[in-house]
């Protein structure tokens, strides 16, 4: 089973790709799009779509693109669309997201979870800047350490000391890129547990429910490994913060 499945899997209950609640994404799509009756959006690593299949169903005269390169995903989410009512307005694109281009800007571009998809927080802020429309808002996900990682945090998380860094340098190096935060959000410890939970859940789940399967090993090893790596490594370490960005 490849990852890009094992991700579909491990989503099922919690399809926001990141530490929010439900409650937290209504909240930073509400910030995002206020003031905008009308607006296009597109979302960076969209997988099942489930920013845009929401923003869409809650505001009807906004449009929406997403752009992932899981092919069964973007089919979960041209049907949760259908289901919503929503697909003449949402077009999705089965392409890397770092060749996507576009004849019209954006009023609002999401990367929330998925700037490892640009190789980090600061090329997706490139790539974001060429996608803008003029006073356009970014939506943008990126992990910080809350602590100093140890080496069991890093290997937790596969990661290197300086693939992040602290809140204040993580922001610190936004402004210096010419953006403005005009909204923000630090997952609560609550938002990262029941993520990794439902996570490592739903493989577990899956594997109890398919005995006969033949990568049912692989994915119940997938989830012990995940739930070691948290529970042992990077749980209270590693932070998940929510940008809304403007340019200078």
């Amino acid at each position: 089973m490849d990852r890009q499945q094992i991700s579909r899997l491990a989503h099922a209950h919690h399809p926001i790709a990141a530490p929010l609640t439900d409650e937290s994404v209504a909240r930073l799509l509400d910030r995002a799009t206020a003031g905008t009756e009308r607006g296009l959006a597109l979302d960076l690593g969209c997988g099942e779509g489930a920013w845009l299949v929401r923003a869409l169903a809650a505001r009807p005269g906004w449009r929406a693109v997403g752009v992932d390169l899981d092919a069964a995903a973007l089919t979960l989410a041209r049907e949760a669309a259908t289901t919503l009512g929503v697909v003449r307005r949402l077009g999705l694109h089965h392409l890397d997201a770092r060749t996507f281009t576009a004849k019209e800007p954006f009023d609002l571009v999401l990367c929330v979870g998925a700037t490892h998809a640009f190789g980090g927080l600061l090329p997706t802020l490139a790539a974001a800047r060429e996608l803008l429309a003029p006073g356009g808002r970014l939506l943008v996900g990126e992990g910080f350490w809350q602590r100093e990682p140890s080496q069991a945090a890093l290997d937790g998380l596969g990661a290197a000391r300086d693939d992040y860094a602290d809140l204040a340098t993580t922001t610190d190096r936004v402004l210096a890129d010419g953006w403005t935060p005009v909204s923000g959000y630090v997952s609560s410890e609550q938002e990262w547990d029941d993520y990794e939970f439902s996570w490592t859940g739903a493989l577990a789940e899956w594997a109890l429910d398919h005995p006969d399967h033949p990568d049912t090993v692989a994915v119940r090893a997938a989830a012990d490994r995940h739930r070691a790596e948290w529970l042992h490594g990077y749980r209270g370490t590693f932070g998940f913060v929510t940008y809304l960005l403007r340019r200078d």
